[in-house]
């Protein structure tokens, strides 16, 4: 797919994406129907009504493409696609279920190991984000849209570092932060890290193998293409297209040099 064609798709999917974002808030204040999944983590009405929004969306833009979502994924089918969206309609949906306003909406198309395009609703910070080429990551807020490029806004010399630890980081991560000098850590949910990170807000979050692909894809669209740098925490390219979906660590900093 081209420059344009890749584009026209992201384009596309805004409306959706403020639609469902949307209907996520009316659902919350009618009061969620909430069940447990599997794995013992919460899926409500709302998780399922943004993935059909999402989902059909998708399907009338591009029918040929298949989509891997976190709430109708079958783990015990090995993923063999090289071009593929993957969505997760609510990341956060604890904070969802809670009334907080860090969860986002999610999707990204994945060709061959590389999140191209992305776009990451956050409905209740009134912020949409999308991209779909390197250097052309965008900001929706308050009805205007701003590329944005990863440069800094906190001063100089203060570096500031994600976390999505409930508690204290582990030894492994506060050591990887130490080597770049972080002022300060702040806990955020969701892949609104990547996103704050993309506008340069913050400077760089560190996680050793958490959560699976379709948590990060879209995010990590956006901060890439917006000029972030992304590997593992030991320096490896990060990939997306496994067959189990398992994301490695992940090392995501705003650029080479966070003072400035």
């Amino acid at each position: 797919m081209n420059k344009n064609e890749l584009k026209n798709i992201a384009e596309s999917l805004i409306n959706t994406f403020n639609v469902a974002g949307k209907e996520s808030i009316e659902l919350y204040d009618k009061g969620l129907k909430i069940k447990i999944k599997k794995d013992n983590s919460p899926v409500s009405n709302g998780d399922l009504r943004v993935n059909e929004l999402i989902t059909k969306k998708i399907l009338e833009i591009t029918p040929n493409i298949p989509i891997v979502s976190e709430e109708t994924v079958n783990l015990n089918i090995k993923n063999k696609s090289k071009i593929f969206w993957l969505i997760d309609p609510i990341d956060g949906t604890k904070e969802y279920i809670a009334g907080k306003d860090e969860y986002t909406l999610n999707a990204a198309l994945v060709i061959n190991t590389v999140p191209v395009l992305g776009l990451v609703g956050v409905p209740k910070k009134n912020r949409l984000f999308f991209s779909y080429n390197p250097g052309e990551s965008y900001l929706i807020e308050n009805k205007t849209i701003k590329k944005i490029n990863c440069s800094k806004k906190n001063p100089e010399n203060k570096i500031v570092a994600l976390t999505s630890a409930q508690g204290k980081p582990s030894e492994i991560i506060l050591n990887k932060l130490k080597e770049y000098k972080v002022s300060s850590i702040v806990k955020m949910a969701s892949s609104y890290k990547f996103c704050v990170i993309a506008t340069g807000e913050y400077d760089i979050y560190a996680a050793r193998e958490r959560a699976n692909e379709w948590d990060y894809a879209a995010g990590h669209a956006i901060a890439k293409n917006a000029g972030a740098l992304i590997s593992t925490l030991d320096g490896k390219v990060f990939l997306y297209g496994k067959e189990d979906y398992k994301n490695p660590s992940l090392l995501l900093r705003r650029s080479e040099n966070l003072n400035v």
